[in-house]
This record gives C-alpha cells, structure tokens and sequence, in this order.
C-alpha cells in the first residue's frame, strides 16, 4: 500500500460550488421579460388611474401602448416558434393582442399583456439553461508538461508533447498525455476515468492515460499520444458533442397548445361568421388566451424547484424538472453514488494472541503520519473505535509498498507483504476473505512477522437502498448500473440494491453509448459524481450530479446537482419533478376546459372583450392557487423526524461504529473453536464475548428497543413498522445468552466439553450473522432517515 495524497480529493473539496444552477439564460431573454413585465403592469396601472379620475381617452391610450408593447416581442417568440416548426401557446396571444387593438378594445389588451409578460417572466425563471460548455473538465486538464531531455527537464506547454517525449510526472500532478511508465512502477488515482476509489500501481511499460492522478511519487512517462490524441481531451469532445445532441425541450403549454390552438381559431372564425361581429371573434381570442398553460404550468415548476431547493436539489432549470417527472429509466455510476466513494475499514483480522483493537491501533499509529488515503480510512476507524494512536518514530514510506515505524521499540509496517512472506493459517483465511469480499488488504507486521490484516472497502451507502425504493415507487421503471469498475463488486452492489442490470468496466464512451441506447427506449436519466461521468450525464434526458463531493465537471454537465452527499435526495427531486408536473397538467387542463365555456358564452355574445378578459385573470387566479399546491412536499415522500428522535439516531448510529469491534470478537471466537484441537485461548476468547455482549451489545439493543423504536412510531406509522427489529432483538438476546449458558457448563472442568463445541460454535457464527444483518437493517431502514 502506497500512502501518498490523492489529489483527487483536493480537487473534489475544490469542485463545492455554493449555487451551482445559477447558469444564465440567454441575454436577450433576461433583460426582456422584467422590462415588458414593467411595462405592461405600469399601463395598466396608468390606465386605471386614469379612467377612475374620468379622463377615459387617456386611459385607452394607456392601456393600448401597453397592448402595443406587448405585441412586439409576442411575435417575436412566435416567429422563433415557427422557425423551429412549432406554432407555440405565444400564437393564440398574439392574435387576442391584435385583435384588441383592431377593434379598440384596449383594456382587454392590457390585460392580455400583463398576462403575458408575468407567464414569461416566470418561464424565464423556471427554464434557464445549463452551460455546457464544460469549463471545470478544461480547467483539471494540465496546461504544461515537463519533459526530460538527457538530463535537463524542461517545462513546455501540452500541445508540445510529441510522441516518444520522455515527460516527469510529479506527486499530485495530472497526467498530461497517454502514455507507458518508463522507469520505476507508478501509483496512480483513476477515479476521474475509472470511478474506482482504490489506487491501482502501473508497472514499467504499462499504459497510463490522460487525466487520472499520480498518488505516489515522481515517475517517468513514455508519451504514446499527442494531447489531441489522448484519453483526456477525448472525453472533453463526448461531452460537447453528447451536450450539442441533446434535443431540444418542448414546453409543456406547447404540448398542449398544439390542438387548444387550433381549437380557440375555429371557434372564433365560427362567431365571427355566424353573427358578422369580429368583436365577438376577438371576445373569443380574449378568453381563448391561454393563460393556464402561460401561468400554471410555470407557477407549478417554479414552486417545485423552489421545493427542491429546500432540500439539498438545485434544478438548473424547467425543463429538467419537467423531464425528470416523466422518466422511466435511471442510469447510475457506483463510485461516489452508491457507495461513499472512499474506503473504509470493514473488517479486521488478528493473529492468535492478538486482539483486533490491537491490530487497528498499531496500524493507525503508523498510517497517522501518511495523507494516503487508505492511511486515513485506518486512522479513522481506529478514532471511530476509540483507540487512539501512540507515538511512532523513524517513519517513512515506500512507493507501491507501505509505511514504516518503530512503535513501541519494534518495527511495524502497514501495507503490502514482502513476496517472500509466508502466509499463516489465519492470513490465509483472511486473504481469501478479502478476495471473495472484494476489499484491499493492508497488512500489519511486526518486526517482519504478519499480525493482523485491515480490510478496507468502499460501502453501499446506508441510503441508497431506500432511495432505489423510492425512486420505483415514484414512477421508475427500469435502474441500471453503468460503472467502470470491476464485474464482482458491481454484481454484489447490484444485487443487494435488486437493480435490473449492471455493465462494468466501461469507459466515458461505452457510458456515452449505453445512455444513448436507453433514450430510445424511455426518458433516461443518469447519476454520476466523476469527470469521467460528465459525458453521460450531457447525453442523457436528465443528467443527476452528486455535487457535494463529485467533480465540477459532472456539475457543469448535469441539469440537476444534489448540493449534499446523500443519494436519497434523488428520490425526492423525483417525486417534487412527479408532483409539480401533475399539478401543472391539472392546472392547465382545468384552466383550459374553464377557457372553453368562456369562449362558448363569448361566442354567442354572452361576454365582451373586457369582461372576457377580466374572467379570464379570475380562472387565472384559480389555476395558479392550485399551481402552487407544488410548494408543499408530499407527505408520504419523506418521514418527517422530530428533533429528539433525530439526535436519539445519530447516538445509535455512533454506538454501531463502537460495536463493530464486538462483532469481530464474535467472528474470531467462532474461527478460534473451529481450529483444530482447541486450547484454552479459545475458551478465554469465548469468555471475552461473552462480557462483551454482557456490558456493551445487550445494553445497546435495550436502549434501542426502549428508546429508539418508540420514539420512531409516530414517524414509521405505528408498532408494527419496527416489529421484525424487535424480533431480532429477541433472537440477539437468545444466542447470547445460549453462549453464556456454555460458559457456565464449562466453567467446572475449566474447559469446553468436545460435545459444547458445534453447538457454540454454530451459536457465535449465527450471532455475528444475525447482527450484521440486524445492524445493516437498522442503518438502512432507520438511520438513513437522518440527515
């Protein structure tokens, strides 16, 4: 194990960005909408004063400049409309504006206006458009390489770099250009292309490409491509081009435009020819106006990303809510998504006559001096444990190989073991565990001796269950996995989630591809944190980036960036996305019947002009009160918690990270009473479980089942949400006291009976089975409720 900072993670602080939606709309639009919105409300405003103070010629003047104003850029949008082979809602309002104008019904038109500068104004707030232009994936890659020519090295700018240059690649510096290690083996971070959190080492003439990080030391790199040619500025041209095809969005009020348009013309024509009066036409036109779908639809997605936003979910604009709420296919990268993106201890082994708090605080006491980021994942845990590390002296690392210290008057290593080694029993076991677990082995050494093993993995994350539970209950039909990397730990993650499928080791442009085959087949949205996700995420319907910790890049490619760590935040923009646009079809298609037997009654004569144009802000003020129903959450989406019952959860939460070192106990009781001919340390190691469970785990399991359950009642709906937790506390309780009972059997002869031994030992192993299981159940299904 080679300990030297990841500089991926640096730069992953570095990619936090306090508003990442806040991408601009285009010029034009931006300073437009406010200004008309200014205008036709002050028209109107004028007009009103005016004909209350008797000068009504002044007020029709008002009120038709008003009108006037508003016609301009009305035709304007429907030109651009029609251009794009789109007769848009702005069509209907053009025709009532004109219509107004020609027959002098002024204030009509001023009503029409300022209902259509509001609708604009709040479109222009609800769909502003994500840049793509992909700053963040420009500004990682390194602008200067440094290239050794005999013995001088010289820094010269990327576009440089020739084929068979002979480059430097410094600690912490990016790769500059494909490439072959030249020279001593490379440590490197390719989670920016891979996803893999764990650093991989790359032997003398292996290949290295463009953007992943050095985590070692300094090595030499044979430049096998250009700059242009190179994985790094490949991946930068998918996300332009991913971003150039995404089509275009088509508002919902067009959608349904389409034949209310239509409609609202035959109907007037029809009033016109029947009576002779083109008042009564454009008393049709008047009430035709469709301001459901100009107002409610953008009042319902304006309240849902002002929802969203509550929660940790910036919406960059309209259109990506809108789309999310019609999804049916998820896309999600692991690494940093599904699982923490960082490793963590997740099992310690300890040699006979050592214990594995031992084990964990020799390894910290070294690995305290190291910024790698395996070294930290120890140190950690060792802290999470309380076990805090001693004092270690003449410390120092080798590349690819680990740490070393003299603690205690002996020499302790962390990391690999010498090829040389002879593996013990235990250390075999424990080596096989770890292939079949998936996680990196750092191994402890004392003066040359192998004492215990630290396993370290990166985790699902405690949420992603309920999340992926959630996300189907909200509409999603279909959840794919697409990581880079390897087969059996994607399969794992993908069964314990009931995923509908996984594709591994796949590079930005087989993700790129994989997006694009699921858009033919439904709205497809992928979730991603990584450089190397920013593609993907351009290419699909919705792009989701996991901001918090994820890369600028996948941030500037995504219409819609989780500011917090938590994957669940997820199912909550799409049940906001389901909601809004529900509400907004409600809206709109309640507004609309309402417009119709308006236009009904206004085409017999039954309504003129301004009093057409006044009931229409009266169905107006109904369907944007029902709009913004989207404010509110619903209720079943998230459990709300009350603030004492969230402490209670963040202590049990703490006390399972205390108790992990319990579990093992259990475990390495079971392994020591499966040894041939047990000895006494056996029954010692038996003894020590079962104090364990007496002082520290049966009183934990009390305080929940007394403290915690109760408290989470109210929020879970009732008893029976925390029934099969109970009953597992029961089964907990029987096993421990079914080793106590073997104790007490043993302790006369000061030995376990040969006939004890099955019986105690199926008992421990089920043990640690049923509180791995309970514990898992109780962090996804409970603490994952806490923030």
């Amino acid at each position: 194990m080679t300990h030297i900072k990841r500089p991926g993670d640096t730069r992953r602080a570095r990619s936090r960005k306090p508003v990442p939606g806040a991408a601009a709309a285009p010029a034009g639009p931006s300073r437009l909408e406010p200004v008309l919105l200014a205008v036709t409300g002050s028209s109107l405003t004028a007009g009103g004063v005016l004909w209350l103070l008797g000068r009504g010629d002044g007020a029709d003047l008002c009120w038709a400049l008003g009108t006037a104003f508003a016609v301009v850029p009305a035709i304007g949008w429907v030109v651009a409309a029609l251009r794009r082979g789109r007769a848009g809602v702005d069509l209907i309002a053009v025709l009532a504006l004109g219509g107004t104008l020609a027959v002098g019904e002024y204030l009509a038109g001023a009503l029409i206006g300022l209902m259509l500068a509001t609708g604009r104004a709040l479109e222009t707030a609800a769909q502003r458009r994500a840049s793509h232009d992909l700053r963040a994936l420009l500004a990682h890659a390194p602008r200067t390489a440094r290239r050794r020519t005999g013995t001088e090295v010289r820094r010269i700018p990327v576009p440089e770099v020739a084929v068979g240059d002979l480059l430097v690649v410094g600690a912490g510096e990016v790769v500059p250009v494909d490439g072959q290690v030249a020279g001593q083996a490379a440590v490197l971070d390719e989670s920016a292309l891979t996803g893999e959190s764990a650093p991989v080492e790359r032997e003398p003439g292996q290949t290295v490409r463009s953007g992943v990080v050095n985590a070692g030391g300094a090595f030499d790199l044979r430049a096998t491509a250009t700059e242009q040619d190179s994985t790094y500025a490949g991946i930068v041209r998918l996300a332009r081009q991913a971003g150039a095809e995404a089509a275009p969005v088509v508002r919902l009020a067009d959608r349904y435009a389409a034949w209310f348009l239509p409609l609202s013309v035959a109907v007037a024509g029809l009033a016109w020819l029947l009576s002779g009066s083109s008042v009564r036409a454009v008393a049709v036109l008047v009430v035709a106006t469709p301001c459901p779908l100009l107002l409610a639809a953008p009042v319902a997605v304006v309240s849902g990303l002002s929802r969203a936003s509550r929660l940790g979910v910036v919406v960059r604009d309209g259109g990506a809510l809108e789309r999310l709420g019609r999804a049916r296919t998820l896309l999600l990268d692991k690494t940093g998504t599904l699982t923490g993106g960082r490793p963590r201890v997740v099992d310690v082994t300890a040699a006979p006559g050592r214990q594995p708090a031992e084990v964990l605080r020799l390894a910290a006491t070294v690995d305290q001096y190291s910024p790698h980021v395996l070294a930290h994942a120890i140190v950690d845990a060792a802290r999470e444990r309380g076990l805090e590390p001693s004092m270690a002296t003449e410390v120092s690392e080798e590349a690819g190989r680990g740490a070393y210290g003299v603690v205690e008057g002996r020499r302790t290593t962390v990391g690999r073991l010498e090829p040389s080694t002879v593996l013990p029993d235990w250390a075999r076991a424990a080596e096989n565990r770890a292939l079949l677990d998936g996680s990196a082995v750092a191994w402890l050494t004392v003066d040359g001796v192998p004492v215990g093993a630290v396993m370290l993995r990166d985790p699902l994350r405690q949420d992603a269950p309920r999340a992926v539970r959630r996300l189907r209950t909200a509409g999603i039909d279909r959840i794919v996995m697409l990581t880079g990397d390897r087969p059996e730990p994607a399969r794992e993650i993908a069964s314990v989630l009931g995923l509908d499928g996984v594709r591994a080791e796949l590079t930005p442009a087989d993700k790129v591809a994989a997006v694009r085959t699921e858009r033919e087949r439904a709205v497809t949205v992928m979730v991603g944190d990584g450089v190397n996700d920013a593609p993907a995420l351009a290419a699909a319907d919705v792009g989701v980036a996991m901001g918090a910790r994820g890369s600028t890049a996948s941030s500037e490619a995504a219409g819609i960036v989780l500011t917090t760590d938590r994957v669940d935040r997820l199912a909550d923009a799409t049940s906001i996305a389901v909601r809004a646009r529900r509400i907004a079809v409600q809206s709109a298609l309640g507004g609309m019947l309402l417009s119709l037997v308006a236009m009904g009654a206004a085409a017999v004569g039954l309504l003129p002009p301004a009093v057409g144009a006044l009931l229409q802000e009266g169905i107006d003020v109904v369907v944007i009160l029902n709009a913004l129903r989207a404010l509110r959450m619903d209720q079943g989406a998230r459990p709300a918690l009350e603030p004492a019952t969230e402490a209670l959860i963040h202590r049990f939460a703490a006390e399972h990270e205390d108790l992990q070192d319990v579990l093992q106990a259990v475990r390495d009781a079971a392994a020591r009473l499966s040894a041939p001919g047990p000895d006494g340390q056996a029954l010692d190691s038996v003894r020590e479980v079962d104090r364990l469970l007496t002082e520290r785990l049966l009183p934990h399991e009390y305080a929940e089942e007394h403290e915690l359950y109760p408290a989470l009642e109210p929020t879970l709906g009732g008893p029976e949400a925390t029934a099969t937790m109970s009953r597992a506390h029961a089964e907990i309780e029987r096993l421990a006291g079914r080793v106590a009972t073997h104790l007490a059997l043993a302790e006369p002869r000061g030995a376990l009976e040969p006939g004890q031994l099955e019986d105690l030992r199926a008992c421990l192993y089920g043990l640690h089975t049923v509180l791995r299981l309970h514990f898992t159940q109780e962090e996804e299904n409970y603490f994952s409720l806490a923030p």
